[in-house]
C-alpha cells in the first residue's frame, strides 16, 4: 500500500518512540487502552487486550466478534489470515509480529522480526512465515524460529511481495525492478526491470501478474516474461488499493488538486476481457481499501481509514444503508485483511488494535485448515500419579534429581552379598529326547517356558487362544494393553511375503483351503475387500452388477462387475482390486468424504478403520444406486446387452432402499410430512447406565423408527423452533444394511453389557431345562438362549453374543413396525414366513458381519463373516450347502456360525451388518447376460489429438476375422510405474521387499494368430491415465513421455476401460492367448484368464528347477532374430512369441514327443550357460544355427 496519501499525522509515530515505554501514558495514547491494562517496567503489555466484549452475532451480517491489542501504542503496519492454520497475522511499525488464533483472537506468538524498520507485508506458507520489510526478507517458523534471513541491498524500499508458486517469490518497491527468489536455494534468480518505478501491490490470477505503482497506474505483465501487455491508468495523483476477481479489475487512489492528492471516491472498474473501463463506481467514504468478497456475489468491501465500511456491487450502484463504522481505538486504520473463506475481516488501527469482523459466531478462516501445533506442556507440573501397589510399575517414571551423593539405595559392600539367580533346571522332556552328537544335544523345544524370560505369574491366563498368545512381549506392554494377546491368529492381518519371484512362490494354498477368492491386500485403500467380498455374496447384486456395462470411464458399477467376474473364475487364487480402487480414486465424492487413505496412513493405521468402512458402505451403496439409475440409450456403452432393470429404475433401490415418512411437529402445533428414501440405517443406542436388558430387536426398531427434538424451520411461526421429529415407515427393503456405529468406548461398553446379560439369562434357562429334564435329545443339540439364539451343546458358544440370526419385522395397520428377534422355533409356533409376507410379516436372517479387528501390533484390520449360499457352493463345488465362512483379505476360512455373531469388545468389533430377506434370490432374475459383445473390436476414435492415420500400427478386425474358440491371438503389454518398490535391507546384506512397485498398463497389443494377415495386429493401444507416472521404464517398455498425454500423443490413445473390454471379449469367446510372461501382464492388466487359454513361452521352453530364459535369447537361438536393441516394442515381442510357438509345435512334434524337445532344451540351457544367457554382437558371434549345438537341435 502507498503510505503518500495517509493523514500526515502517522509522521508522528516514529520507530525511536516505542524503544522504550515509560509506565507514564504518553500524549499519543487514547487513555481508555489503560483500562485493566499492566505495563511492565519496559512499558510493554504482558497480554493481548480485550478492548470490546463479544457481541451477538446476526448469520451473513458482518459484525464485530473480538477486539484485541497486539502491542500497546504502535500501529499497525499489516494483517494476514494464515492460509493454513486457523490463525492471524499481525506486524507493527516497530517489526513485532504477532499471531491470534482462532475467532477468540487467543494469542499464539510473538516475536521480534526487524529492530528498526516496520514489517510490510506477510506472507503463509506450509513451513512458517515470509516477512517483508524495507530492506530485508525473513523466513520464520511460527512459533519464532529462524529459517532464514535474506539481506537485500540497502537502497533498496521494498512494498510489496507476490507468491507466484510454493518456491518462487515476486519482491517490488519504490525502485525500477522486482526481484525473483527461490526460496529453496534462498537466491535471486531474476531481476525484472520496470518502466514505471515504485510497484508497492501486486496481484495474480492465471492470466496476467497485476503491479499497482505509486504513479497510479496499473500494469498487467505476462506470467512468464514479466513484460507489459495492457496498462491501466486509473489516478492521476497515486494508487491506494486494488483487487482482481474473476473479469472484474477494481481500484480505488487519490487524484491530483491544487492543493495536492485528494482521496478519490469514485472507483474504477475495467474489464479484463475487453481491457477497458467500465463506469466507475461512486461510493459514500473515502475509499482507502478494498477487497473482492465473493461469496454469493462479487460484492466488493471498502474500507476508509476513519473506520467506515461498504458494502457494493463493483457493476451496481452503491447504496448508503450498506455502510458500517468499525469503531477502531485509535484515529485511524492501517490496515485490512479477508480470510480465505471469507467468513472474517480484520482490521488493524494506529493504536496498535487489532478488529475481528465475522458473518458467524463460529467462523473459520480456511475451508481446510490444518490442526495447529501447540507448545507442550511442561511434564514436570503434571506428571501422572504412580500406584504403588502396581507390581510391574517401572521406577524409572519417577523423576530423580542429578546428583553426586550417594543414594539411599546404595548399599554398602559388607551390608550386602550378590546372590546370582541360578539357572533354572533343564525340562525333563528336554532330557528325555536329546540326541547328542559328540558333546552337543539336540532337542525338539516342547516350547513350555519363554525363551531366555522368566514370566510373573500375577494370575492365571487364559489358554483358550491360539500359540501366538506366547509371543514374548514387554510386562508394560501387556498391561497396558491387554488385548493384543487375545487376537485369535485367523482374525490378525494377513501379509505377503515377497521374493525374487515376486508372489510366485508365495504358498496362497496355506491361507485359502476353499475354492473361494481371496483378495490381495498391499493396493492402497484395499481396507474396502471384505464388503466388496459381502457385496460379491448377494445374489442379485453380483448378477445386477454383472450385466451392467456403460460409457462412463471411471464406473464403479463395471468395475465391480468385472472383479465379480474374476471371483466366479478363479479356483482358489487370489485376485486384485486394482482397476476397481483406481477408478475410486478418481471419485470426488470418496475423496471428499476422506475415503481415500495416504499409504503412510493406511499401513500405520491411522483413523478409525470402524468408521471408515462404515462411511465407504454409505458411499458405495448410493453410487452403485446412481449408476444403475442411469437411462438406457445414449448412456449405454457400445454393444452393451439387455439392462438388468427398467428403464429409469433401479434395481439397487429395490433391494436397499426403504421409503420412510419424516414428521415435524411444532410445539405450535403444526405438522410436516415428508417422504424420503435411505438406504442403510445406523444404530442408535438408549442412554441408560442401569444395567437394563435390551434384546437387539429393540435397538433396531428404535434406530429405524428414530424420534428426536431438533431445531427445525416452521412455516407457521416463519421462523426456526423447537420441532419434534419421528420417523415412520413405509415399505421395507428386501436387504437391510445396519452400520453399528461402535465408536467410542460408551457403545462398546452397552455391546459388552448386553451380551452379559443375555448370556446370563441363557445360562439360566439351559440350567433350568438339564434340572428338570423335559426336554428331547433333539433339544439336547439346539437349547435356545433367552434373545433366541440356538446353542450347541454348551452354552460356551453365547459368550459375547446379543446378535440374533434372524428377526421378525411387520408393518401395522397405523404405519407402525414390530421388530423382535426370531428363531427356528418361533417359525414353528406361527408359520412359515413366506406365508406371513402376505400380511406385512417378513422374516430377514444375518448374511454377513463386518468386525473391526484391534491390534495395535498391525494397526487393525477389516475382516468379514458371510453366509455364502447355495448356488455360489453349487458353482465352486457342486455341493448344495450354506456355511459360514471368515474372509480376512486372501485368508478364507469356515467358521462356525456363532463365531460370526461372537464379539470380544476388547479386540473385535461390529462395524457392518447385512441382514436379508428369506428367500430373497426368487424375487428377483438371477440371469447373467455377457454385456460385452463383438462391436467393442471394431474401430474407435483415439483419445490423442495429434494422432492420424499414418500414424496408425495395426488394422482394426474385419467383420469376416472375428475370432472364435480356439484361435489364437499373440498379445504383449508394456508397463510404467506408479509407485517405486519399497524394501529393506536385512543385517546379512540380503534385500526384503515390504511393499512392490505399483505398476500400470500403458500399452496392449494383440496380433492375429492365423490367417492371411497372420502377426498383422489388430490391437496397439495406448492407455491413458490420470494417475502420475514417477517411471516410464523407456528402455524396457518403448513408452515414452507424452506417449500418454491427449494432447501431445501420436499414439493410438484410449481408455484402460476401452481396451479392457476388448481383452474380455477375447477371453470370453475362448481364444488362446500367446505371449512371453504372460502372468505378469494379466496380472498388472487385472484379468483373470483359465489355464487352458494360456500358452506362455516362459513355461514352454523352460526346465524345472531352472531359470526362466528372456524372449530376446529365445528368439536368437531358435529363430535367429535379434530383437528388443534399444527398446521393447510390443509388436516385435507378439510376434516372436507366435513365431516361437510355432517353433514349439515343430520341435515337439505338436507335443507327442516330449523325449526328444527335452535334448532340445538341454542344448538350450548348455547354450545359455556358455553365452552368459547373452545375445551376442552381429561381429562376434554368428547365428546359433552354425554351432555345434544346433544341428543336433534339427536333427531332432
Amino acid at each position: 500500500m502507498n503510505f503518500e496519501g495517509l493523514d500526515p499525522g502517522l509522521a508522528e509515530f516514529s520507530p525511536a518512540m516505542h524503544s522504550t515505554l515509560d509506565p507514564v501514558l504518553d500524549a499519543h495514547l487514547n487513555p481508555s487502552l489503560l483500562q485493566n491494562v499492566e505495563l511492565d517496567p519496559e512499558g510493554v503489555a504482558l497480554e493481548a487486550l480485550p478492548v470490546q466484549e463479544s457481541v451477538h452475532i446476526m448469520e451473513g451480517v458482518y459484525s464485530e466478534l473480538h477486539s484485541v491489542v497486539a502491542e500497546v501504542g504502535v500501529p499497525v503496519s499489516v494483517s494476514h489470515f494464515d492460509l493454513h492454520e486457523e490463525m492471524l497475522w499481525v506486524g507493527s511499525h516497530g517489526g513485532h509480529a504477532t499471531s491470534f488464533f482462532g475467532p477468540a483472537l487467543e494469542r499464539y506468538s510473538s516475536f521480534q522480526v526487524n529492530g528498526s524498520d516496520d514489517i510490510r507485508q506477510i506472507q503463509s506458507l506450509e513451513n512458517g512465515i515470509l516477512f517483508l520489510t524495507k530492506n530485508n526478507l525473513k523466513y520464520m517458523a511460527r512459533g519464532g524460529l529462524i529459517i532464514f534471513d535474506y539481506l537485500l541491498d540497502e537502497c533498496e524500499d521494498m512494498h510489496s511481495l507476490l507468491l507466484t508458486d510454493n518456491s518462487t517469490l515476486l519482491i517490488g518497491g519504490l525502485q525500477n525492478h522486482v526481484l525473483e527468489i527461490d526460496l529453496n536455494t534462498v537466491q535471486e534468480t531474476q531481476k525484472y526491470a520496470v518502466e514505471i518505478p515504485g510497484v508497492t501491490i501486486m496481484r495474480q490470477t492465471n492470466r496476467f501478474f497485476f503491479c499497482g505503482h505509486t504513479s497510479g497506474k496499473v500494469s498487467l505483465r505476462d506470467l512468464r516474461s514479466f513484460k507489459v501487455e495492457h496498462e491501466f491508468d486509473a489516478f492521476s495523483g497515486s494508487l491506494s488499493d486494488f483487487d482482481v476477481h474473476g473479469n472484474l479489475l477494481a481500484a480505488c487512489g487519490f487524484s491530483s488538486r491544487l492543493t495536492g492528492l485528494a482521496c478519490d471516491r469514485f472507483l474504477k472498474v475495467y474489464d479484463l476481457r475487453m481491457m477497458r473501463a467500465i463506469t466507475p463506481l461512486q461510493v459514500h467514504v473515502d475509499p482507502a481499501f478494498l477487497r473482492f468478497i465473493p461469496t454469493y456475489t462479487s460484492r466488493l468491501a471498502i474500507i476508509s481509514q476513519s473506520g467506515q465500511c461498504q458494502f457494493c456491487e463493483p457493476t451496481g450502484l452503491a447504496n448508503p444503508a450498506d455502510i458500517f463504522h468499525v469503531n477502531p481505538v485509535g484515529p485511524l486504520l492501517m490496515t485490512f485483511d479477508v480470510s480465505a473463506s471469507k467468513q472474517a475481516l480484520a482490521f488493524g488501527d494506529s493504536e496498535g488494535c487489532v478488529h475481528l469482523w465475522t458473518d458467524s459466531p463460529e467462523p473459520s478462516f480456511n475451508p481446510y485448515s490444518r490442526e495447529t501445533e501447540f507448545a507442550l506442556p511442561c511434564l514436570v507440573d503434571s506428571l501422572p500419579p504412580l500406584d504403588w501397589s502396581q507390581d510391574l510399575l517401572p521406577l524409572s517414571l519417577i523423576p530423580v534429581p542429578l546428583t553426586t551423593d550417594t543414594l539411599l539405595s546404595d548399599w554398602p559392600a559388607a551390608n550386602s552379598a550378590p546372590a546370582p539367580r541360578r539357572a533354572p533346571p533343564v525340562d525333563a522332556e528336554i532330557l528325555r529326547t536329546m540326541k547328542k552328537v559328540g558333546f552337543i544335544g539336540y532337542a525338539p523345544n516342547p516350547r513350555t517356558k519363554l525363551r531366555n524370560q522368566i514370566p510373573y505369574r500375577l494370575k492365571e491366563s487364559d489358554n483358550e487362544f491360539d500359540n501366538f498368545s506366547q509371543v514374548t512381549e514387554s510386562p508394560i506392554g501387556r498391561e497396558e494393553e491387554p488385548h493384543l494377546h487375545m487376537v485369535s491368529k485367523k482374525y490378525r492381518k494377513v501379509t505377503i511375503k515377497y521374493s525374487k519371484l515376486g508372489l510366485e512362490d508365495f504358498d496362497f494354498k496355506h491361507y485359502n483351503k476353499t475354492l473361494f477368492a481371496g483378495l490381495e491386500p498391499h493396493i492402497p485403500n484395499a481396507y474396502c475387500n471384505c464388503m466388496i467380498q459381502v457385496l460379491y455374496f448377494l445374489e442379485p447384486v453380483r448378477c445386477l452388477i454383472q450385466n451392467h456395462l456403460c460409457q462412463k470411464e471411471f464406473c464403479l458399477a463395471c468395475e465391480l462387475g468385472f472383479l465379480f467376474h474374476m471371483l466366479d473364475l478363479s479356483r482358489g487364487d487370489p485376485c486384485q482390486g486394482s482397476n476397481f480402487l483406481r477408478a475410486f480414486r478418481t471419485i470426488p465424492e470418496a475423496s471428499a468424504l476422506g475415503l481415500i487413505l495416504a499409504d503412510s496412513d493406511e499401513a500405520s493405521g491411522k483413523g478409525s478403520l470402524a468408521r471408515l468402512i462404515q462411511r465407504w458402505n454409505r458411499f458405495i451403496l448410493t453410487q452403485l444406486h446412481q449408476d444403475m439409475q442411469e437411462l438406457e440409450g445414449p448412456q449405454a456403452y457400445r454393444g452393451a446387452g439387455g439392462s438388468f432393470c427398467s428403464s429409469g429404475d433401479s434395481v439397487i433401490g429395490q433391494l436397499f432402499s426403504c421409503e420412510m415418512e419424516n414428521c415435524s411437529l411444532c410445539r405450535c402445533g403444526s405438522e410436516t410430512v415428508r417422504a424420503s428414501s435411505t438406504l442403510l440405517f445406523t444404530l442408535s443406542y438408549p442412554e441408560d447406565k442401569t444395567g437394563k436388558n435390551y434384546d437387539f430387536a429393540h435397538v433396531l426398531k428404535r434406530s429405524i423408527c428414530l424420534e428426536q427434538n431438533t431445531q427445525a424451520w416452521c412455516d407457521n411461526c416463519e421462523k426456526y423452533q423447537p420441532t419434534i421429529q419421528t420417523r415412520n415407515i413405509r415399505h421395507l427393503p428386501d436387504i437391510l444394511v445396519i452400520n453399528c456405529e461402535v465408536n467410542s468406548s460408551k457403545e462398546a461398553d452397552f455391546w459388552r453389557l448386553q451380551a452379559e446379560v443375555a448370556f446370563k439369562i441363557a445360562v439360566k434357562k439351559y440350567s433350568g431345562e438339564i434340572k428338570n429334564k423335559e426336554f428331547t435329545l433333539a433339544d439336547r443339540k439346539e437349547p435356545r438362549s433367552a434373545e433366541g439364539l440356538l446353542c450347541c451343546s454348551s452354552t460356551e458358544e453365547l459368550k459375547n453374543v446379543w446378535l440374533p440370526f434372524s428377526i421378525r419385522m411387520k408393518m401395522t395397520k397405523n404405519k407402525g413396525l414390530d421388530v423382535c428377534n426370531w428363531t427356528d422355533g418361533d417359525e414353528m409356533q406361527w408359520g412359515p414366513a413366506r406365508a406371513e409376507e402376505e400380511h406385512g410379516v417378513y422374516v430377514y436372517d444375518l448374511m454377513a458381519t463386518v468386525v473391526h479387528i484391534l491390534d495395535s501390533r498391525t494397526g487393525g484390520s477389516l475382516v468379514a463373516h458371510i453366509k455364502v449360499g447355495e448356488t455360489y457352493h453349487q458353482r465352486k463345488e457342486g455341493v448344495t450347502h450354506q456355511q459360514w465362512y471368515l474372509f480376512n483379505d486372501f485368508l478364507i476360512e469356515p467358521i462356525d456360525k456363532y463365531e460370526a455373531v461372537q464379539f470380544d469388545m476388547n479386540w473385535k468389533v461390529p462395524a457392518i451388518l447385512y441382514y436379508v430377506k428369506r428367500n430373497l434370490n426368487s424375487r428377483y432374475n438371477l440371469n447373467i447376460k455377457n454385456p460385452i459383445e463383438a462391436s467393442v473390436l471394431l474401430a474407435e476414435a483415439s483419445l490423442a489429438r495429434k494422432q492420424r492415420k499414418t500414424h496408425t500400427t495395426f488394422i482394426p478386425l474385419m467383420l469376416n476375422e472375428m475370432p472364435q474358440v480356439g484361435d489364437l491371438v499373440g498379445l504383449d503389454a508394456e508397463f510404467v510405474t506408479l509407485n517405486e518398490e519399497e524394501a529393506e535391507l536385512r543385517s546379512d546384506g540380503t534385500k526384503s521387499t515390504i511393499k512392490p512397485s505399483q505398476m500400470s498398463v500403458a500399452r496392449i497389443t494383440c496380433v492375429r494368430g492365423q490367417g492371411p494377415n497372420e502377426g498383422i495386429p489388430f490391437i496397439d493401444d495406448y492407455i491413458s491415465t490420470q494417475e502420475q507416472v514417477v517411471d516410464y521404464l523407456t528402455q524396457y517398455s518403448g513408452i515414452k513421455p507424452g506417449d500418454l498425454d491427449a494432447k501431445i500423443s501420436s499414439k493410438h490413445l484410449t481408455t484402460l476401460k476401452s481396451t479392457y473390454l476388448k481383452l474380455r471379449f477375447l477371453i470370453d469367446i475362448g481364444v488362446k492367448f500367446v505371449g512371453h510372461g504372460l502372468q505378469k501382464d494379466f496380472r498388472v492388466i487385472n484379468l483373470m484368464v483359465p489355464k487352458d487359454q494360456v500358452l506362455d513361452t516362459v513355461y514352454l521352453f523352460h526346465m524345472p528347477r531352472k531359470r526362466m530364459i528372456s524372449l530376446r535369447f529365445l528368439a536368437w537361438y531358435f529363430l535367429d532374430l535379434k530383437i528388443q536393441g534399444e527398446t521393447h516394442d510390443s509388436i516385435e515381442d507378439a510376434r516372436t512369441a507366435l513365431q516361437l510357438y510355432r517353433k514349439y509345435l515343430e520341435l515337439s512334434k505338436n507335443g507327442t514327443e516330449p523325449e526328444s524337445f527335452h535334448k532340445v532344451l538341454k542344448g538350450l540351457y548348455e547354450k545359455g550357460r556358455k553365452m552368459d544367457w547373452k545375445v551376442p554382437e552381429p561381429e562376434s558371434q554368428t547365428s546359433p544355427k552354425n554351432t555345434a549345438v544346433f544341428p543336433s537341435v534339427l536333427a531332432l
